[in-house]
């Protein structure tokens, strides 16, 4: 009985050992190459449980756009400046047995055979484009001749190009501190400019300001002096009417503003005849 069971399960895991070894799986966004003694023998792309025989080998290819990044590339501008830029790439495989008889499956591989291929055109790209127009164009500054030969190229690896940028471009060492100390200049004398244009109009500004205080102040004093002479005009008026009406009150109103002047402050002593004419309406204020 036990010699029977222990048959059974070797056999059981013989067949799971078959089982497993001849079928694999093949995820979303993958292909599967399938080879035999090295020779490619079926190409997977359907997501799911395949089956081969128990001796093939399974190689698995990304399907997703794949980027690598290039640094200190060097170039040269148009104006024979000595560049150093980053350069990206990005890539799909299209053709599974293609790429893998290409380069073995191996990314690496690819990822420098397609620099390989992209960087002369950035050269030239550089070499023909000034400074500031490589910077911001697209693709590197690729022209559409230059694309569709690198397309084509990477066709032929079983790849398709997706994207090319330049990340950053940088000028050597004594260049960029040559180019900087043009730049500081420039912005100097532009703030030097911007300066003398700013107190020019400040003066400007203020003289303006001067010239309407003194309108200001000239037309202010002309209209007080005139509303003054009028009110002086309309008291001496009412002064001369109310003189006029009664001679006997002028007197006494002048009498008592001679009083208010001379003694106008704490301390003054007045020393007057008892006949003056400050005691005559004392006299007779019983009258």
């Amino acid at each position: 009985m036990k010699t029977r069971l222990m048959a059974m399960a070797i056999v059981v895991a013989l067949l799971v050992l078959v089982t497993w070894s001849a079928s694999y799986s093949v995820g979303e966004n993958e292909y599967a190459l399938q080879t035999r003694f090295g020779r490619i023998v079926a190409t997977q792309s359907a997501p799911g449980l395949h089956w081969k025989l128990p001796f093939d080998r399974v190689h698995r290819i990304d399907g997703r756009v794949i980027g690598r990044s290039y640094p200190g590339e060097s170039l040269l501008s148009n104006d024979g400046r000595a560049l150093t830029a980053d350069f990206d790439l990005r890539w799909r495989v299209t053709q599974p047995q293609r790429y893998f008889e290409a380069t073995g499956g191996d990314e690496d591989i690819l990822a420098a055979r397609l620099a390989d291929i992209i960087r002369g055109d950035i050269k030239a790209a550089a070499a023909r484009l000034p400074l500031a127009q490589l910077v911001a164009a697209p693709r590197a500054g690729l022209d559409a001749t230059q694309l569709d030969a690198a397309r084509r190229a990477f066709g032929e690896l079983g790849v398709e190009l997706t994207d090319v940028a330049l990340q950053r471009v940088d000028l050597a060492d004594d260049i960029a501190a040559s180019v900087y100390q043009r730049m500081q200049e420039s912005y100097l004398t532009l703030a030097k400019q911007l300066r003398a244009t700013g107190t020019g109009e400040a003066d400007t500004i203020r003289a303006d300001a001067d010239r309407r205080r003194t309108e200001t102040l000239a037309n202010a004093t002309r209209d007080a002096q005139r509303i003054r002479g009028e009110g002086d005009a309309q008291a001496a008026t009412t002064y001369a009417r109310a003189y006029g009406r009664n001679t006997e009150f002028a007197a006494f109103y002048r009498t008592l503003a001679a009083y208010r002047n001379a003694l106008g402050r704490d301390g003054d002593v007045l020393v007057i005849s008892p006949d003056g004419e400050f005691f005559r309406y004392l006299h007779s204020s019983g009258h």
